[in-house]
């Protein structure tokens, strides 16, 4: 089939709309997290006090929201693994383990906190430094995710 110059010339015009409008949106990452009645406060990992060792994410979470809804993944940028673990006492011992969720309470805040529910983040690469930020994105049962700032502090800050 033989197309004239018209045609195409019609056709390309066209399309340059299309692509000008498609560059401008946002990440769906982004537009996900709008909709989540989340809001993430505090925001810090603690480096470890020996290099190679994990560090450790704290932060609250508040659910303005009217259903609860729970966190089931975390990543941090900067580390090649994070999970969400929790702090438990056996036999007068405190242990820690991942879970596979937090819940976070519709109209409550759960805070993630040494002791408690926290994150774990592996692997880190040797540029995450005191003083600096990196990202973390929540991701949410049922897929949202939601990326937040967290501050980076030095081994020994107050968590």
């Amino acid at each position: 089939m033989k197309t004239s110059r018209p045609v195409l010339a019609f056709l390309l015009l066209a399309a340059v709309p299309l692509a000008a409008c498609s560059s401008g949106e946002e990440p769906a990452q982004e537009a996900e997290s709008d909709a989540l009645p989340l809001e993430v406060t505090n925001a810090r990992l603690v480096l470890p006090p020996v290099s190679g060792n994990p560090a450790a994410v704290y932060f609250d979470v508040a659910n303005q929201g009217e259903r609860n809804i729970a966190i089931r993944a975390v990543s941090v940028e900067g580390a090649q693994n994070a999970e969400l673990h929790g702090s438990m006492e056996m036999d007068g011992k405190m242990m820690m383990d991942s879970v596979g969720q937090v819940l976070v309470e519709a109209g409550s805040t759960t805070s993630l906190e040494s002791g408690g529910y926290h994150v774990m983040a592996f692997d880190l690469d040797p540029s995450l430094a005191a003083g600096a930020s990196t990202m973390m994105t929540l991701t949410i049962v049922g897929g949202d995710t939601m990326t937040v700032p967290v501050e980076i502090r030095a081994a020994g800050e107050d968590r």
